[in-house]
């Protein structure tokens, strides 16, 4: 099997990462292959289903060009710096050019130890693989920023967590690998060379404006800083919790990296926590803004040396980049809610008439997505219509009468709004129990569950016959309490 690997990290000083190749597996078989990713990638359709396709996906066999390693980092885990972590159970085989020139890594992910281990046993069991698998390409049909996911295979061997179950390994595509984490890992061994290096490897594959720049390295962590912005923002806008958000889970390219124990809140409530391993809400949802800008800073330390020669000038100019950030957050999150309401110019008091709904929508317990989805409504008894959908009918009239209003006053014409809040509010989305019955099914060996909601989330705008069952919040023995990691 031939693919056209260019791998620019491998070619990085030895220090970054731990050469070797993944561990074989017994019995590969192919669950799942992202038909459309690897077309968009210009992959062989047809070898990568083929028994030596198969043996590359599982780690069995190392393509012709590939240059396996595993990536070395340090990272906060929930507010603690641990100075070596790096994949302890992925090995990233390498980095491709698609058609239009872009730049991708190809991991595997449970592909057995490596010196990054620790205690692990660098495998990975089949729940936990699928779960990635959905909620990445969920993620990605609502476009947001994410890791894709190419692959499923089984490995035909057991992986003992609290009991013994099916492994799995994941095919994971992403710009890059590269974490906050990376940085600190260099910065804490105070390795001035290693920092540099990655620091211009990042500019160059990530952001080449920076290269111009007067200050190249407070130019990239300005840069970091408004794509992290963004990128969160996305993810208040769709009920996304990641769970884990340690610095060692945040891409530098500025993707949704590592589903762990995400979720997508059902009834909408800022504090809501369903990671097993969060016991103090460290990463609620509504903490997320501040904990990105927390991580946010940890790289401004990290890059400090590099900033300015001058360690107060320094400080003062990564601490000016590092206060931009709940600014540009602000108003990426007010453009994505003014969007879900369908306002498309700006007015005085936007915030205050967003805000009001998502307090009425958390006293009331009413479901983040389908609350949202609701406004879209129109036509004879729409009124009606959206009360039952929020669940509160009496408690949001007022709100409602000045939503309206606030609508009257554009210019734009009413099936324009509607448009745009159709684009902005999605109609389906990974909903716990759904994403919990389907990976129930799989590891009993039932796929068909996992292919029809991967099938309905591809097209989250859409309400099509047959997906009203996704679109339905949990009935109360259905709801999911707790995600997990995995590991």
């Amino acid at each position: 099997m031939r693919i056209a690997f260019d791998n620019s990290y491998a070619r990085l000083p030895d220090r970054f990462y731990a050469r070797l190749a993944p561990e074989p597996v017994e019995r590969p078989g192919l669950v799942k292959l992202n038909a459309s990713l690897a077309l968009e990638l210009g992959l062989d359709l047809e070898a990568l289903r083929s028994p030596a396709g198969v043996a590359v996906l599982a780690g069995n066999q190392v393509p012709e060009g590939a240059d396996p390693l595993a990536m070395a980092y340090a990272g906060h885990q929930f507010g603690s710096f641990v100075p070596q972590l790096g994949d302890g159970r992925a090995i990233l085989l390498g980095e491709i050019l698609d058609p239009a020139g872009e730049r991708f890594d190809i991991q595997l992910k449970g592909s057995g130890r490596t010196p990054f281990s620790r205690m692990g046993d660098g495998r990975a069991w089949l729940g936990p693989v699928l779960r990635e698998y959905i909620l990445s390409e969920a993620m990605h049909a609502l476009g947001i920023p994410t890791t894709r996911a190419l692959a499923v295979v089984t490995t035909g061997e057991l992986v003992l967590r609290e009991e013994a179950l099916p492994g799995a390994v994941l095919t994971r595509v992403s710009r890059s690998h590269v974490r906050i984490g990376t940085f600190e890992y260099f910065a804490a061994r105070r390795d001035l060379d290693a920092l540099r290096r990655l620091a211009d490897y990042v500019i160059a594959r990530h952001y080449p404006e920076a290269k111009e720049a007067e200050r190249p390295y407070g130019a990239l962590l300005d840069a970091v800083v408004a794509r992290q912005a963004a990128l969160v923002a996305k993810w208040l806008c769709v009920g996304f919790i990641h769970g884990v958000m340690n610095t060692d889970n945040m891409s530098i390219a500025g993707e949704t990296i590592d589903y762990g124990p995400c979720a997508f809140m059902d009834a909408y409530d800022p504090g809501r926590v369903f990671s097993s391993i969060d016991r103090t809400g460290r990463y609620a949802f509504g903490n997320q803004p501040r904990v990105a800008q927390w991580n946010l800073a940890r790289l401004a330390q990290s890059l400090l040396p590099l900033v300015h020669e001058d360690q107060e000038k320094a400080v003062a100019e990564a601490q000016a980049v590092i206060d931009t950030f709940a600014g540009r957050f602000e108003r990426a999150y007010l453009a994505g809610l003014r969007g879900k309401l369908g306002l498309l110019e700006v007015h005085d008091g936007d915030a205050e008439l967003a805000h009001a709904f998502l307090q009425l929508m958390a006293e009331v317990g009413a479901d983040f997505t389908n609350s949202f989805r609701a406004l879209c409504e129109r036509g004879e008894g729409a009124d009606e219509r959206i009360w039952v959908r929020l669940g509160g009918e009496g408690a949001f009239d007022a709100w409602m009468a000045r939503w309206r209003a606030r609508l009257a006053r554009e210019a734009a014409r009413p099936d324009a709004q509607v448009a745009e809040m159709r684009r902005s509010n999605p109609a389906v989305i990974p909903r716990n129990h759904r994403v919990e019955s389907a990976l129930e099914a799989a590891v009993g060996g039932d796929l068909a569950p996992f292919e029809e909601l991967t099938r309905v989330l591809a097209e989250p705008w859409a309400e099509r016959s047959g997906s009203a069952l996704f679109r339905a919040p949990p009935e109360p023995h259905e709801v999911v309490q707790q995600t997990f990691c995995g590991t």
